[in-house]
């Protein structure tokens, strides 16, 4: 005690980062409507110990996204973590749910594609506070690692990732396309690829329909023209390719009004980095986690919709206090 009073530290009063974060998300994560997503598509036990609450679950779900935690990982934070069991209200439970529980309730979310609903529940919460508009769009994807090694028990590499080349470098694995707000960077559609997939093959299925422009970096020159987009009335703004950008004569009014214009298509689509940058930076999600399109894809709209949450949390607890 004498020691920790000449550093100064107060254990009874001082709050950390995390804790920081989780009464923050406490207060902006919309619980009640996510719970009653998932209690509609959960069978009733009828038989054994009951099972834990669904709150509870989505909780333990949930910190594994924010903190980049495995079954295992999870299950044992939370015998070594008393915010965790705070959090997740198991402060004075008698058990906790181990691996085997964490894994099922993640497979309940796959098998009825809930984390799908769990980012259109969060962006229909934000949209009816006015946070989500729809007259703009701005589309890009990003790579995700996959495991290239192959000493696993099937002695492969995952069949459903592949390899592309980024510019002399080599990535394994897949890509995340999203669709933002282009007004305030919240992702309202996810598509997951393998690596090795076209950008602009994606482009028609990041869009909702309602959008008037649609704002996209030089790798998806020729979108507008091809079949798929045919029926989408949106104007598509397409970033000008480096090189031909690097040849305007700035000196002449028209090169002048382009590179401008190219200036202002870029801060529209930087939008799109900041969801990027939440999942990879704040969430620690470099790497995928499991086998499969289909399984990373829905972690994919998870850690989206939580990072939605991130993004305009300060303004959501604003609008709570007033």
């Amino acid at each position: 005690m004498k020691k920790q009073a000449e550093l100064g530290l107060n254990l009874s009063t001082r709050r950390t980062r995390k804790a920081v974060f989780l009464d923050e998300m406490e207060l902006v994560v919309p619980w009640r409507e996510l719970v009653a997503l998932i209690s509609a598509a959960s069978p009733v036990a009828r038989t054994g110990r009951p099972p834990f609450a669904h709150e509870t679950m989505l909780r333990i779900h949930f910190l594994q996204q924010w903190f980049g935690l495995s079954d295992l990982a999870m299950e044992e934070a939370m015998f070594e973590t008393p915010l965790y069991r705070d959090f997740t209200g198991l402060s004075s439970a008698e058990r906790i749910p181990d691996r085997v529980s964490i894994l099922r309730f993640r497979h309940l979310l796959e098998e009825h594609q809930l984390s799908l609903q769990i980012l259109a529940t969060v962006n229909s919460t934000l949209a009816a506070k006015g946070l989500l508009l729809k007259n703009g769009t701005a589309i890009d994807a990003t790579l995700i690692a996959a495991p290239s090694s192959t000493k696993n028990s099937s002695g492969e590499r995952d069949p459903e990732m592949h390899q592309t080349k980024k510019g002399n470098q080599w990535h394994f694995g897949m890509k995340a396309h999203i669709g933002v707000d282009a007004d305030s960077g919240l992702v309202h559609t996810v598509v997951g690829t393998a690596a090795n997939v076209n950008d602009v093959t994606q482009a028609s299925a990041l869009v909702h329909g309602e959008e008037s422009d649609v704002f996209a970096d030089a790798g998806y020159q020729g979108v507008a023209k091809r079949e798929e987009t045919q029926g989408i009335e949106a104007h598509w703004h397409v970033a000008m390719r480096p090189g031909k950008r690097r040849v305007l004569d700035k000196a002449t009014p028209m090169g002048r009004v382009l590179d401008e214009l190219e200036h202002v298509k870029a801060r529209i689509r930087a939008k799109v980095e900041h969801p990027f940058r939440v999942i990879k930076r704040q969430f620690g999600f470099v790497k995928v986690r499991y086998r499969g399109l289909m399984k990373n894809t829905a972690q994919l709209h998870t850690l989206f919709a939580l990072s939605n949450l991130w993004m305009v949390r300060h303004r959501l607890m604003q609008r709570a206090q007033g």
